[in-house]
């Protein structure tokens, strides 16, 4: 549909606490603040009529070609128009707010003519609180306050004393404003928009914003000349590097999944989930790509972040004494709402706010956590006593606890089953304790943390193994495959090379791969109890040439790995899923799928 630009249209800028969706067409049509899973401000990406947007683009009519791109090595996104009298771009980016948590957040964006002349036309429409609050709106020749309630932006004009052409253009249209700007070649002028704030309103010099712009380059080039990956593929690896920074909320060092909510799995269909959390499984697979990185920091911050997470257990819930994710700050409240009054991504209802699977018991998330802590560990980021402490609770209960059904990775909705991955990590959680244990000298029930590891390994080893498919499965009532298990040789479960292990990835690449691309499973033989379909996982794809790697099929791997590098959008950005046309579907860019390229490239580049 012509008024919603494809999912992979977009670029994303931040500042460590919040994050902007810019299209192509000049708009940044989600954005929300102070925080990531705060409500939203400008939100067309979910309801082109009434989500609000924050549009500049060419005001001449005519052929216009764009371009879209990052300054080398930064998160300041370009996008440019080339047209008959001239080319002119935009300069997007939002100043690093850094670790102390805020609720002023400037989004930039500066105009520039290249060549000849382009006049700019600028739209601002916000629609608070997803749409639901009305706003006043109070405008003056150095810009505009827009007020709803207790929330307010304040938009400056970036402009000379003496230069009045901008605020000459300045128009309130029943609350959205308007305005318009010719530039010739070398002139820059734009826009700071301040959350948080209700004025004054005061010009922004040209020099100031270039400064700003000059302090926000330096930022992301510093930041990532502490990598330390001199392999192949380093610019995808790098870009990857940056998305994973622009997703992580600097005052708890959590990581989101993604910026976005409610963005399809397949258009038209119900599965439309908000991904503006932290995930102890995404962020304990992060720890691993920023170590593996040279980003200590950053592992550090998300360690601290999941031993939080342990350290305030206070008992068994439904879910086990973990969540399978949190609010950006750790609190716990993800209550599930959709908003009836938006019309969904192209029509794709509901719109959904909140996460109920929050609640899900998901045995996974206590391995993947525990490997992670194990990780650090050995990189000299330890636990203290009362961090060991809550780690043997937390064992403790999954040794009472690992042999029940559950709702499993894929946060299903069909009901509890017998998730052959669930138990797999449940078995990496007690193992990497035990290795916690022995390794440092602490305390523990070793005894009963080996016989429970055990006898995970053997249940495995009978209930999760086809006999009928040669392959491990799915869970135990079915023969259904699951490429969650491509984590079974990176988990020190199996060797890469048993032949069960091999004649499992043989299975896989029959029945789930479709030219290089994975699926998570096939819905329709195993039920997940949603209406529809999905397209391939792109995570699942970077694991799929991970584990080809691993087990020395290092030249299919490679292939996999340069494909898949093919379905990333113009700017490197991936979204969660591939659709059959080969378009970017799901919520974007997504966390998940970016580690997993820079883990697939850490171990390919190892092998070759």
């Amino acid at each position: 549909m012509a008024d919603f630009p494809p999912i992979a249209e977009h670029g994303l800028i931040g500042d460590l606490q919040t994050a902007a969706l810019v299209a192509t067409d000049g708009s940044v049509d989600w954005f929300c603040a102070p925080r990531f899973d705060s409500p939203s401000i400008f939100g067309a990406l979910l309801d082109a009529d009434s989500g609000g947007y924050f549009r500049i683009r060419p005001a001449q009519a005519g052929q216009v070609t764009v371009r879209q791109l990052y300054v080398p090595d930064t998160a300041i996104l370009v996008t440019r128009f080339l047209t008959e009298a001239g080319v002119g771009e935009v300069i997007d980016f939002m100043p690093v707010a850094g670790k102390t948590r805020t609720d002023v957040h400037r989004l930039v964006r500066l105009v520039r003519c290249v060549r000849g002349a382009m006049t700019f036309a600028i739209d601002i429409a916000p629609r608070f609180d997803y749409g639901r609050r009305q706003h006043e709106t109070h405008t003056t020749d150095d810009g505009a306050v827009f007020e709803a309630g207790g929330d307010a932006i304040t938009v400056h004009l970036v402009r000379e004393p003496d230069d009045p052409r901008l605020a000459r253009t300045w128009v309130d249209d029943g609350g959205d404003v308007h305005g318009e700007v010719t530039l010739r070649h070398g002139e820059l002028r734009g826009l700071v928009l301040a959350t948080g704030t209700a004025g004054p309103v005061r010009p922004v010099r040209v020099a100031e914003a270039r400064r700003l712009l000059d302090d926000t380059v330096a930022y992301w080039t510093n930041w990532l000349d502490r990598s330390t990956y001199r392999g192949r593929w380093r610019e995808a690896v790098e870009r990857s590097a940056i998305t994973l920074k622009l997703m992580t909320y600097a005052p708890s060092g959590g990581l989101v999944a993604a910026p976005t909510a409610a963005l399809p799995e397949q258009i038209g269909g119900e599965r439309n989930w908000d991904y503006r959390y932290t995930w102890v499984r995404d962020a304990s697979f992060s720890v691993y790509a920023l170590l593996g990185l040279g980003f200590t920091e950053e592992a550090l911050d998300l360690g601290r972040w999941l031993a939080d997470r342990v350290d305030e257990q206070d008992g068994a819930t439904a879910g086990g004494p973990l969540q399978i994710m949190y609010r950006v700050d750790g609190s716990s409240d993800l209550s599930e709402e959709t908003l009836d009054h938006w019309r969904g991504y192209r029509d794709s209802a509901p719109v959904r706010i909140g996460n109920g699977a929050a609640g899900q018991l998901q045995l996974d998330i206590y391995g993947e956590a525990m490997d992670s802590l194990y990780f650090a560990d050995r990189h000299g980021i330890s636990a203290g006593h009362l961090g060991w402490r809550k780690i043997c609770d937390l064992l403790s209960w999954l040794c009472d606890n690992w042999d029940q059904p559950e709702e499993g990775i894929w946060e299903t909705r069909g009901g509890r089953q017998d998730f052959t991955y669930g138990r797999l990590m449940s078995w990496v959680a007690l193992d990497r304790g035990i290795r916690l244990a022995t390794e440092r000298g602490r305390p523990a029930p070793l005894s009963r943390w080996i016989r429970e590891r055990d006898a995970l390994y053997d249940q495995i080893m009978q209930l999760g193994w086809s006999p009928s498919r040669q392959a491990f499965r799915q869970h135990y009532a079915s023969d259904v495959l699951d490429s969650s298990l491509l984590r079974m040789s990176s988990s020190g479960f199996i060797v890469p090379t048993d032949p069960m292990w091999l004649s499992t990835l043989d299975a896989m690449s029959a029945e789930l791969v479709t030219d290089s691309l994975v699926y998570r499973y096939d819905p329709a033989a195993s039920p997940d109890g949603l209406r529809g379909s999905e397209g391939t996982f792109s995570l699942c794809t970077f694991n799929y040439a991970e584990a080809l790697a691993r087990s020395g099929r290092v030249d299919q791997a490679r292939m996999t790995f340069a494909k898949m590098l093919t379905y990333a959008n113009h700017l490197g950005l991936y979204s969660e899923e591939i659709a059959l046309t080969g378009e970017q579907i799901g919520n974007f860019p997504q966390a998940f799928t970016h580690l997993a390229l820079i883990n697939a490239a850490l171990v390919l580049d190892a092998q070759l």
